[in-house]
């Protein structure tokens, strides 16, 4: 069997193998125990053990119920089977429980509608029709709890789907509003807000696009408008949805729930379920085989098999708080495409390349969109983006710039800069301690040309940023106006520390570091007086477990103040060829 790391996902029977190969590990606990969970791992969430358990068993589905139409797996189905009966019957021992209000149960539950809707006979008839009516009380109970009012209100849509196709009416009142709400969160352009105006992530593409695009195909013939609607939806979100990732398949990492991983492709999955061919077949197998063979060389695997918590490595740092050890199976969504027959199009489709302009604004993503002249390093400028209470959400969402071969680092700790890991921000601080960087924006802008933002680190501090890409390089120049001293330290891209000490230069004014392909590098141009290399806390960064990056500084006084620097992250030539 082909590795996962030669794996080149271009035919079905590629899928089916990795998806095999990723599953090797739950699959055999998930037939040696009688309980309806899994214990992955032994760090927690928000949720309790009991719910991260169900999750790891049951997440898995959205990769699971997809390959069993392609290849039915008697044994494994008929343990799911029995493990549903488990978990939702209230007299066994092993009762999940009843779904209470803001439940992680109701997320979960969305892969178990999928499973319903894709094998009423191969899953849901297995069940005996007591254990039927145990899973669909279970199952109706989240569809009157309380839930955010964001991405999850298609969990509540596609539980009533899937309870419909079981046999229940359909209570077209409720899914009336629950769609309204969802239609509230749209802002044209095929982009949605997930609940907060300033949101706007993969949760985009891999939620709102993906359940829209389900929902589209299983109600078709009952509900043509809003599935006409979800269609029209994700086509315009395609054209912009394909410049979030380079040539090499890497998607721009920014945003929550990174440790979702190839769920950053699973829009286009879905867009071949839907038979929604918006993009031509040829480009979308291109870059979804690019996609995935580019992740299955990455270190995103425990020693024992496990899909780990992290992104190209294993990681705890950079994690959420609902992010439990079954958690990254959510990465599994990508395998929808599993659902189409052999004979689909899309896989004999010629493999074609995807165009993209080198510069592109992609106005309701709040994104500037910059890719070098063969697409190998995608640049992304964001401008106006931020969440609340998220794990590191200044570091996810506000950086200058966000690089799909530097990617970006959150911090560790909130006392040195070491501990911060400021790359490709302004840190500044009162004492050269306790630094805070850009959050929320006071207002911002954005052109083919450029972005800029106002923000205030302290009340006595407003700063205008505005950053001009041109190639893998950008200049950034802002206009401090304090009342109180402060000191500055501007950061550039990280790059890898694989020997014991940095790979770098500096003089008075700039510095730059190389690790191989990767060269990093700050050059003042006014303002700054110092230049530093800096090895921040290990595990911070997205990409690399241990980095390095330069850095310019200066301490200033109270009034106004200009400071320009030029920032490069470079991927040397020779290796964009390669």
């Amino acid at each position: 069997m082909t590795s996962l790391q030669e794996n080149p996902f271009l035919t079905r029977q590629d899928y089916q193998a990795a998806l095999e190969q990723i599953m090797q590990p739950l699959r055999a606990a998930i037939l040696s125990t009688d309980r309806p969970g899994l214990n992955l791992g032994s760090s927690g969430a928000v949720y309790d053990q009991k719910r991260a358990e169900m999750e790891a068993l049951v997440r898995p589905l959205w990769g699971i119920a997809p390959y069993w139409t392609a290849c039915q797996d008697d044994p494994l189905r008929d343990a799911y089977v029995a493990k549903l009966m488990t978990g939702t019957d209230p007299g066994s021992e092993n009762y999940w429980g009843e779904i209470t209000d803001y439940d992680q149960y109701i997320v979960e539950a969305a892969a178990l509608a999928l499973t319903l809707l894709l094998h009423k006979e191969y899953v849901w008839e297995q069940l005996p029709e007591r254990n039927q009516q145990a899973l669909k009380k279970w199952l109706s109970h989240a569809l009157t709890c309380k839930i955010p009012k964001n991405n999850w209100t298609f969990f509540k849509v596609l539980i009533r789907v899937a309870l419909y196709q079981c046999g229940d009416p359909l209570a077209k009142n409720e899914l009336t509003q629950e769609l309204a709400l969802i239609d509230s969160m749209y802002i044209g352009d095929g982009w949605y807000v997930d609940g907060k105006v300033t949101q706007r992530d993969y949760y985009v593409a891999f939620a709102f696009h993906y359940y829209g695009l389900i929902y589209a195909t299983f109600m078709k013939e009952e509900d043509p408008e809003w599935s006409e609607r979800f269609i029209e939806r994700a086509t315009l979100f395609a054209q912009d949805f394909i410049y979030y990732f380079d040539e090499d398949g890497e998607a721009l990492p920014y945003g929550r729930s990174q440790i979702y991983r190839f769920a950053q492709g699973a829009f286009f999955s879905a867009l071949v379920f839907a038979e929604v061919e918006v993009i031509p077949w040829g480009k979308l197998r291109t870059l979804l085989s690019a996609h995935m063979h580019n992740w299955m060389t990455h270190d995103i695997f425990t020693f024992d098999g496990r899909l780990s918590i992290g992104y190209h490595y294993e990681n705890l740092v950079m994690a959420e708080g609902y992010n439990a050890p079954g958690s990254p199976y959510w990465s599994l969504k990508t395998f929808l495409v599993l659902a189409v027959s052999e004979d689909h199009p899309f896989w004999s489709a010629e493999r074609m390349p995807i165009k993209r302009e080198n510069q592109k604004v992609i106005e309701k993503g709040n994104l500037l969109m910059v890719h070098d002249e063969a697409s190998h390093h995608l640049l992304g400028y964001p401008a106006g983006m931020m969440i609340e209470n998220q794990a590191h959400a200044q570091a996810k969402y506000s950086k200058f710039v966000y690089s799909s071969k530097f990617g970006f680092s959150v911090p560790k700790a909130g006392v040195t800069y070491e501990e911060g890991a400021f790359d490709n921000t302004l840190a500044v601080s009162r004492d050269g301690s306790y630094f805070r960087t850009k959050g929320n924006v006071i207002s911002y802008g954005l052109t083919c040309k450029g972005v800029w933002y106002q923000w205030a680190p302290f009340e006595e501090v407003m700063i205008t940023t505005e950053i001009y890409p041109f190639g893998q390089w950008h200049l950034r120049v802002h206009e401090i106006i304090t009342s109180m001293p402060i000191e500055l330290r501007e950061g550039g891209f990280s790059v890898p520390l694989i020997g014991r000490q940095p790979q770098s230069e500096k003089g008075t004014t700039w510095s730059r570091v190389v690790e191989e392909e990767r060269s990093s590098h700050i050059v003042s141009i006014e303002g700054y007086g110092q230049a530093g290399i800096v090895q921040p806390e290990v595990n911070t960064s997205l990409f690399f477990p241990r980095t390095s990056f330069p850095y310019l500084s200066q301490k200033i006084m109270p009034g106004k103040q200009r400071m320009i620097c030029l920032v490069g992250g470079i991927i040397a030539r020779e290796s964009r060829k390669g």
